[in-house]
């Protein structure tokens, strides 16, 4: 699940170390896209991490299924 790239943007106020955004304005960087950004990225892994906390029972079961039972073709493969 991404996000919606379309929506309005939202004024926030966030401390930023001193000299990390003055070697960034120097370089030129835009501090809104670089946020959003690493933003995007922060989400996405605690979307995949909350994601394998939720499923991880029913992974394991399957797992502990194949385990014991073997998957669908495990007799007709050659190698």
């Amino acid at each position: 699940m991404g996000f919606d790239r379309k929506a309005g943007k939202r004024a926030v106020n966030v401390s930023v170390n001193a000299d990390l955004l003055d070697q960034s304005k120097a370089l030129k960087i835009n501090l809104s896209k670089a946020l959003e950004a690493r933003l995007e990225e922060e989400v996405a892994a605690a979307r995949r991490r909350a994601w394998l906390v939720e499923n991880q029972e029913a992974m394991e079961d399957y797992n502990r299924a194949v385990a014991e039972r073997g998957v669908f073709g495990d007799d007709e493969r050659s190698f």
